[in-house]
Order: C-alpha cells, then sequence, then structure tokens
C-alpha cells in the first residue's frame, strides 16, 4: 500500500532535480574548487528498473555537473537538462517529446527553482529536507532527505502500485 495520496497508476514518467534531491545538499570540493557529489545506489537501481519497465526518466537542474550527466547516461537516462535557466520551459518540452500530460509526470523537487514545475506537475514530490516553499506545494514529502533514496522512495511506490516492481526483465549490468 502506498503511503503517496495520489492516483500512482496514472504515472508515466519521473522528473528529477540533482542537488537535494539525487545528491545530497551539502558539497564537497575537490581541490580546484568543483563540488563533488555522492549518489545513493538504490536510487541508480530504480531509475534503471523503471527505465527497463518503459517509464521516462528525465533530469532538470540548474546546476552543470559532466559526472552527474554521465552516471544518468550510464543508467539509461536520455533526457538530461543540464544548466537550465527555465525548468518549466523544459517541463514542457519533455511533455511534447514523450507525449505526456501532468497528471502523468511526477517530479521531485526541493527548492525555489523548482516550484513553478511542482505547482505545474500531476505528482509534486519533495524530500524531507526540502525548503518550506516546496514542501507546502509537495503531494507527498518524502521520509528520506535529498540523496538518501528519495528517487527510490517514489519509484518503488509508483512500480508496486502499478505490479511493476519485480526483477523480471530488468539488465542487471547496470
Amino acid at each position: 500500500m502506498s503511503s503517496i495520496p495520489y492516483d500512482l497508476t496514472q504515472i508515466k514518467a519521473f522528473v528529477f532535480d540533482v542537488d537535494g534531491v539525487l545528491s545530497k545538499n551539502i558539497l564537497a570540493l575537490n581541490e580546484q574548487g568543483v563540488p563533488l557529489r555522492t549518489v545513493n545506489v538504490k536510487d541508480g537501481f530504480a531509475i534503471h528498473m523503471a527505465l527497463c519497465r518503459g517509464y521516462v526518466v528525465a533530469v532538470i537542474t540548474g546546476g552543470n555537473n559532466q559526472e552527474m550527466a554521465q552516471r544518468m547516461s550510464h543508467l539509461g537516462v536520455r533526457d538530461y537538462f543540464n544548466a537550465t535557466r527555465n525548468k518549466l520551459a523544459d517541463y514542457n518540452q519533455l511533455k511534447k517529446k514523450y507525449g505526456l500530460h501532468d497528471e502523468e509526470v511526477a517530479f521531485v523537487g526541493d527548492d525555489l527553482p523548482d516550484l513553478e514545475v511542482l505547482q505545474t506537475c500531476g505528482l509534486a514530490v519533495a524530500p524531507l529536507d526540502a525548503c518550506s516553499e516546496v514542501q507546502e506545494v509537495a503531494d507527498y514529502i518524502s521520509p528520506l532527505k535529498g540523496g538518501e533514496g528519495v528517487a527510490r522512495d517514489l519509484i518503488e511506490q509508483v512500480l508496486r502500485a502499478q505490479g511493476n516492481w519485480h526483477l523480471k526483465e530488468v539488465e542487471l549490468d547496470w
């Protein structure tokens, strides 16, 4: 049974921000001042499983991190909007590309630049440590903080609701 108050059988696409969602809110810096991000392996597996099941998975981020783009590409994510200045425009472009309606899209964001998409998409999701403005508009606040399994939490609940949470036909070489 899902803890998300939404008809999860409608969801066909998952869209994620990076910083504060797929990675933690805290960044270490290397010697050159480049941010170092950590990723949650269970998030990665869930993203890969969703893609193997035919769901659309995309990333829309204001950040410009090539390592994260490579990680998502390795998992099979084809739609990665990097260094965006207009997340809503990218969201609308993604919907048009796949013929999606708002109610078929779950978006996970954690901060003010995510608000427009969160207010537009069908299922607005926030990590536990999202800013208060995001939590106010979220349909579901995950019990997990950004970078600690938020994507897995959402994807697993949706796939379970649709009978798609199983290993059959999942490539395990991700």
